[in-house]
């Protein structure tokens, strides 16, 4: 009976089991994240993560222990030199798995598995996410708050009219400032109206003073005339 033995024994023996989680834990090495079934993932996570712990002392040692699990040089490599130094600073835990449905033909649960400090969108979401502790009357604050936004928002609504109207007496404005110019033209055109209306009696003047000299002019012939005729006749 097998009481008390936690080990998941994969339906292989112990030489196919021992290759099979050293081939995956290089794969997980090597891509950062796996899919497999659950229960492979669980026995890779026993596997796996004492030798992440591991490489967190770079020395020749460490890195020999490592590849007798391994059993591959450029794996070993990358983990000592680019997966050491991110997982430096914790403590245990390294892999996350997540499970994804059931295996279409046998109904295995798969699941996927990951490093953890290698996944950006949860890492990043875990840097954002901030303790907040919500205390009695919290609500009514937040009624208060949205009460007070409210005006806010009429008062933006009423000006937005008012923008308007100032953008249609601006043009209007403009039309003043430009019809003051002309006002002023007309203003200055009197004037030289009133000058020329003035003129006008001048010119009747002059006309009406070249016309009487003309006509003095004419009598005065006809009067030498008279005066000679007598004298004729006398004769």
């Amino acid at each position: 009976m097998r009481h008390g033995k936690k080990v998941n024994h994969l339906s292989r023996k112990k030489g196919h089991r021992r290759s099979l989680l050293s081939n995956m834990a290089c794969s997980l090495i090597e891509h950062k994240s796996i899919s497999t079934t659950l229960a492979k993932a669980k026995a890779l996570r026993v596997y796996v993560e004492p030798l992440l712990t591991k490489s967190k002392t770079d020395s020749t040692h460490s890195r020999r222990t490592v590849f007798s699990y391994l059993q591959n040089k450029d794996v070993v490599s990358e983990l000592f030199r680019d997966v050491a130094p991110k997982i430096a600073t914790r403590n245990g835990g390294y892999t996350r798995i997540i499970r994804t449905g059931y295996r279409l033909g046998d109904n295995a649960e798969m699941c996927m598995i990951e490093l953890v400090d290698f996944n950006e969108v949860y890492t990043k979401e875990d840097s954002k996410k901030t303790t907040r502790r919500s205390r009695r009357g919290g609500k009514k604050s937040g009624e208060t708050t949205s009460n007070a936004e409210a005006p806010a928002v009429e008062a933006a609504t009423e000006e937005a009219p008012a923008a308007e109207a100032a953008t249609e007496e601006a043009p209007a404005a403009e039309a003043a400032t430009e019809e003051a110019p002309a006002a002023e033209a007309a203003t200055e055109e009197a004037p030289a109206a009133e000058a020329a209306t003035e003129e006008a009696p001048a010119a009747e003047a002059t006309e009406e003073a070249q016309e009487t000299k003309a006509s003095e002019a004419t009598d005065a012939p006809e009067e030498k005339k008279d005066d000679e005729n007598p004298k004729k006749e006398d004769k």
